[in-house]
């Protein structure tokens, strides 16, 4: 069991090229209605790369923050809970906690750990401190994503419950796996197949299952696993 804070926001413009963003989320003060495509009353300004039905709720450890304040001491006192845009915050879970397709219960909802979280540019110029989202990426600092299963009501303070607890990798060693640059096939193969996993990163995987058959010798990089900012791409 895992005690959580919820939040949720709406779309503003980032401090410096203006552009939109749904990072900034204030705590809920009430119950939330939830549903396929996560908290009404959340929103998400870029639906290429955020929500939808497999990014419908995100979860970031609350623990992160502090590894997050000794690498950037100087925005320290902005790295508290909701501050990266999560929906989920938690002291009691982090990536070694929870399994890919583990289904949980909070308030009337039910969810299912899908993906991990790829960070993005945005948080980098939310924090006026450049190279944070790669360094997320690069020590899998990056929460997960949930799918909703059941629709319904959460209230702040609701605890999140394991109700079907998956055999699959951890959420860690998942990621460690998809990070390495030339995997075992068999491994990546036993991750794609992996139930609940999200259909986007099946995708990905399967690609780069593909390429690494195809190129059995050749030297093979990590994937992208940080959102750059589209002028940098």
């Amino acid at each position: 069991m895992a005690q959580i804070s919820l939040f949720i926001g709406g779309i503003r413009p980032l401090p410096e090229s203006g552009r939109p963003t749904g990072i900034y989320k204030q705590a809920a003060s009430g119950p939330l209605e939830l549903t396929g495509e996560g908290f009404v009353g959340d929103q998400q300004a870029d639906r290429r790369v955020h929500g939808g039905p497999e990014k419908a709720v995100h979860l970031y450890p609350a623990g992160h923050y502090a590894v997050l304040a000794r690498r950037f001491p100087e925005i320290a006192d902005q790295l508290i809970p909701g501050s990266l845009g999560e929906n989920l915050s938690t002291p009691d879970l982090d990536e070694t906690s929870v399994r890919l397709g583990d289904i949980w219960r909070l308030g009337e909802a039910r969810l299912q750990v899908c993906q991990p979280r790829n960070p993005c540019w945005k948080i980098d110029e939310r924090f006026a401190t450049d190279g944070m989202a790669a360094f997320i990426a690069e020590q899998r600092l990056t929460g997960w994503y949930w799918r909703v299963l059941t629709p319904g009501t959460v209230r702040p303070g609701d605890a999140l419950i394991c109700e079907t607890a998956a055999t699959a990798s951890t959420l860690a060693a998942a990621m460690q796996l998809w990070q390495s640059h030339r995997p075992a096939i068999a491994d990546l193969e036993a991750l794609a197949a992996t139930p609940g996993i999200a259909t986007h990163w099946r995708e990905k995987i399967e690609q780069r299952l593909g390429w690494l058959r195809a190129n059995p010798d050749a030297p093979a990089s990590a994937p992208k696993t940080f959102h750059v900012k589209p002028e940098q791409a």
